[in-house]
């Protein structure tokens, strides 16, 4: 794809109440980061790094949607919710230049070519842009994430461990991460998680969380959820624990509370039928939950905004 040309089609958006933003970066290794951005505010956000020629760069959008701006704004490139593109152009700089969306996510892995040969150098002919033809050449590719690369991809959004243990945490997952982007073969008898035979209990995970989220109001009971899904209530607690790094009702409570402040920030509906949306049969549970969750009642989280 030539990202020299300006697309109409993927006009970059308008950065006019774009907030600036950072990048979480960790370094694996020389030549090897990790980045995340995650925007949980109500407006996009524009995080920008610089990068030379020599990195190859992949990025995972994992909820919601971002652009890449590029040549000064005159051309843009969308990269939409559980999709991962690479980049790379050895002829030229690629630059950072991203607007992360309201409620978004993604996770950027850059490589140096180098360190990217020392890993592969045994098979690089088993990596298409390795090949002799492409070695050179800038290359870019978007495909979906697969199930087991987002189990790890929401491993580094989720962990929970000390802050000394994080770098090495990290390093580990980005080479999990690395290997699962390259195998490519669907017949590899790998067990990619230690609890799942296979990536059909993962999509089922997905469903259970999908689930929830549609009946937040009335939530099926754990049992009845893992009936529904067909997994066991075993698998299904320690399943979404590991995907989601958290428990199911955990994880509901904060995407209850979030889908409140959001309704309360729109203006169209008061405390008491915001709290009713989100499955409170009381508004002064509602309000306990809000302010337990966010420091600040409803009511005042109305006046502040």
């Amino acid at each position: 794809m030539n990202l020299n040309n300006k697309n109409k089609e993927n006009s970059p958006v308008n950065l006019k109440n774009v907030a600036k933003g950072v990048f979480d970066e960790t370094k694996i290794d020389e030549g090897f980061y990790i980045l995340i951005h995650n925007n949980q505010s109500h407006k996009p956000r524009q995080v920008q790094r610089h990068m030379d020629n020599t990195f190859i760069q992949f990025h995972f959008c994992i909820k919601g949607s971002s652009q890449f701006i590029f040549n000064q704004g005159r051309y843009a490139l969308s990269i939409k919710q559980e999709k991962s593109l690479l980049l790379y152009n050895p002829q030229r700089e690629l630059p950072i230049d991203l607007t992360v969306n309201s409620s978004s996510c993604i996770i950027s892995m850059l490589i140096s070519i180098k360190k990217f040969h020392g890993l592969f150098s045994q098979e690089a002919d088993y990596i298409t842009f390795l090949s002799n033809e492409n070695r050179d050449k800038k290359y870019y590719t978007d495909d979906a994430i697969s199930p087991s690369m987002s189990i790890v991809l929401n491993q580094l959004i989720n962990y929970s461990l000390n802050e000394s243990i994080k770098p090495l945490y990290f390093k580990g997952k980005a080479y999990e991460l690395l290997s699962l982007y390259f195998n490519r073969n669907e017949d590899a008898d790998i067990e990619r998680c230690p609890f799942l035979v296979d990536e059909v209990n993962v999509i089922k995970i997905k469903k259970a969380k999908d689930i929830v989220i549609s009946r937040m109001s009335e939530p099926p009971s754990l049992q009845e959820l893992a009936d529904e899904i067909a997994l066991s209530l075993k698998k299904l607690k320690e399943g979404f624990k590991q995907i989601y790094g958290d428990s199911v009702y955990s994880f509901l409570l904060d995407y209850k509370m979030e889908v409140a402040r959001k309704l309360l920030e729109s203006g169209t509906h008061n405390v008491n039928e915001v709290g009713l949306k989100v499955g409170y049969s009381t508004s002064s549970h509602f309000i306990a939950a809000f302010k337990k969750k966010y420091g600040i009642t409803p009511k005042k989280y109305i006046q502040s905004t």
